[in-house]
């Protein structure tokens, strides 16, 4: 259920190019959609990458690399 009046600005399937801002501390790397933090595996901080995304949860969402 979302909180009223906040509306996630990335939804399954979409496409974005990011730059990944971060590294987890499992060792994803972060990108920000409008402040929205997607964990990108398989990246590393500064990797300008395509990304599509796989699943949206309450607090960030989880992207893969678009070949």
């Amino acid at each position: 259920m979302e909180r009223r009046g906040f509306a996630k600005p990335v939804k399954e399937g979409e496409e974005y190019d990011v730059t990944i801002e971060a590294i987890a501390s499992k060792g994803d790397g972060i990108a920000k959609v409008k402040g929205f933090v997607i964990f990108v595996p398989g990246t590393k901080q500064g990797d300008k990458v395509k990304i599509k995304i796989d699943r949206v949860m309450r607090n960030f969402a989880i992207a893969s690399v678009v070949q």
